[in-house]
């Protein structure tokens, strides 16, 4: 055996095994009845998306009124940088753009929850009032946990794509999240609230062309959200399409004080 080389012992390669069982299991674990996420067809139009982000007609984006800080929270499984065409739309309009500052958004976790609301509470306190949150799908089940618990600290929250409502499993993500993540979507570490509307203004953006969620549960119902816009644009399309960036814009600026 080559000299500094350390192999795993017995005891480790068996927790290993049991973890590796474990989550093959939450992965595979039959979905219950009239909770699927959008058929096939539509979840294959998913890989269209950078072509219709391409093709999608640009417009200017509203003109600045006064500068917000807006704090991005990306989807499961994404980077931040995913969502760097609404921070240059935002930047551009003259608003404090941050993100989340916890990288790949791999799902919950305690730990990551607390320092995500130590971030925007803190934030927030620096920028002399409160932050503008934007969540993509997952992101956005994070953002409405913080202002729900932090009121004080987020003028606004606008989910995008976000399965905030209803069944936890009517999206073609749960098995993957439960995979990754570690645990069932029924008993998350966060969020566990999720369709409880928080203290503060909330609105949703949703698609009908969702491939991943399900139209309903991003759309939300009546008190679950306090407002919910209609966009043609893919689950995916939703980091960067030019619509869902210019709405997103457009409800920044429309903010009153």
């Amino acid at each position: 055996m080559a000299q500094g080389i350390t192999l795993p012992g017995n005891d480790t390669l068996r927790r290993l095994g049991a973890e590796i069982a474990r989550r093959h299991a939450l992965a595979f674990e039959p979905a219950p009845q009239g909770a699927g996420g959008p058929r096939l067809p539509r979840l294959l139009a998913e890989l269209r998306t950078p072509y219709e982000n391409w093709m999608a007609p640009r417009r200017e984006h509203p003109a600045p009124v006064q500068s917000r800080p807006v704090m991005l929270l990306p989807g499961f499984g994404t980077h931040p940088a995913r969502m760097k065409a609404h921070t240059r739309a935002l930047q551009a309009a003259g608003h404090r753009v941050s993100d989340w500052g916890l990288g790949f958004n791999f799902g919950p976790t305690a730990d990551r929850f607390d320092r995500l609301c130590e971030r925007v509470v803190t934030m927030a306190r620096r920028e002399g009032e409160p932050l503008v949150l934007v969540g993509w799908s997952l992101g956005g089940i994070f953002a409405r946990e913080v202002a729900r618990l932090h009121p004080e600290a987020v003028r606004l929250v606008i989910t995008m794509g976000t399965p905030f409502s209803g069944n936890r499993r009517a999206n073609n993500a749960w098995r993957a999240y439960q995979l990754i993540a570690g645990h069932s979507v029924d008993d998350p570490p966060v969020g566990r609230e999720m369709s409880t509307k928080p203290p503060v203004p909330t609105i949703a953006l949703w698609s009908a062309r969702d491939g991943i969620v399900s139209p309903r549960s991003s759309c939300g119902r009546k008190g679950e959200r306090d407002r919910a816009i209609a966009l043609r644009c893919t689950h995916i399309g939703f980091a960067g399409h030019p619509e869902a960036v210019r709405t997103v814009a457009a409800l920044v600026a429309d903010l009153k004080d």
